[in-house]
């Protein structure tokens, strides 16, 4: 029992500290709110859906900005797409059909700090600023997604030493 309470302990202050370090924001607790007992893995399911998303934006943005000449409303799309547009999460079981944001969905705050500043570099059609601004959306991306995975691995831990999530 000592252990599920350490657990649980290490749960609470991991998470405290994703949103100390701006990785999550209420965004995140109100996409938690969703979850209940007929669908206990809302939350995983929608940051995996989150995931793979960003991965395909991701990876259109770096094929958009490495063509030889840069359509940057296409880039801003894409960033945009990023940053917090609307996209209907058709594998989300939430009650009603709940609109997603990518980041904004998530609460991933220090992504779309990087994505407002990526869009400005869109407007003033600075590839250079674009491109930078890529590898700063990747960078923190790679470490939300390794964080949020750490956190779930955390809470599979409790739910499998018999425990429950504290809230």
């Amino acid at each position: 029992m000592d252990g599920l309470v350490q657990l649980q302990r290490q749960l609470i202050d991991y998470t405290a500290l994703l949103f100390q370090e701006e990785f999550l924001n209420d965004q995140f607790t109100q996409l938690q709110q969703l979850q209940d007992e007929s669908n206990p893995d809302f939350v995983v399911e929608v940051v995996s859906l989150f995931f793979e998303d960003s991965e395909r934006l991701l990876n259109e943005l770096a094929k958009t900005l490495d063509q030889q000449s840069t359509d940057f409303r296409k880039v801003d799309s894409h960033v945009h797409q990023l940053k917090g547009s609307s996209s209907r999460i058709k594998q989300a079981k939430a009650k009603a059909f709940v609109h997603f944001q990518f980041f904004n969905s998530i609460g991933a705050q220090r992504v779309q700090n990087v994505c407002i500043v990526f869009r400005n570099f869109c407007d003033a059609q600075n590839a250079e600023g674009c491109l930078k601004c890529l590898q700063q959306v990747k960078h923190e991306y790679s470490l939300v997604k390794n964080k949020l995975e750490t956190l779930f691995k955390l809470e599979q831990q409790i739910l499998a030493a018999g425990g429950s999530i504290p809230m």
